[in-house]
């Protein structure tokens, strides 16, 4: 399990994940984002995350925002809260740790997708690859994440 706390750890392990990404791979924008419909506690946690949103994310303005969802910047940062849990998430899923948040994490061709773990729900971060260190959209949102209360916590 890694532990990061601070911007610099975690740039440092962005820069470990992004490293296999293709230099100058860029991400198309997002013209829409599924707003996700979370229930029960999954729902009101969202809503405690939605409340404590930053103004900007790994330097980028916010340039929407939904009931579950917001993103900033071009190629748009994308965050949905209330997602369904990623098919690929496993009780022996690595879980990286970044202020406190636990998150799991998917490499796509041109975006990292990071979703909690031990949290009433998931909200998932979408980072195309031409914001790197993608972690600093993780250290950004771990404020507003936090928000979602933990049920079992990073192993």
């Amino acid at each position: 399990m890694l532990r990061t706390h601070t911007r610099s750890v975690a740039a440092t392990l962005a820069s470990a994940l992004v490293s296999v990404l293709a230099a100058g791979c860029g991400a198309s924008s997002t013209s829409t984002v599924t707003e996700p419909s979370p229930s029960g506690s999954a729902a009101q946690g969202c809503r405690a995350v939605m409340a404590r949103l930053p103004g900007r994310v790994a330097g980028l303005s916010r340039t929407a925002t939904g009931s579950f969802t917001a993103s900033w910047g071009d190629p748009a940062v994308t965050m949905r809260c209330g997602v369904a849990r990623p098919s690929g998430l496993t009780s022996t899923s690595r879980c990286d740790e970044v202020d406190g948040v636990g998150w799991y994490s998917q490499e796509f061709t041109e975006a990292w997708r990071f979703t909690t773990i031990g949290r009433s729900g998931f909200v998932e971060v979408t980072v195309p690859a031409v914001h790197s260190p993608a972690a600093d959209a993780l250290v950004d949102l771990a404020p507003a994440v936090s928000a979602m209360p933990v049920v079992t916590a990073c192993r």
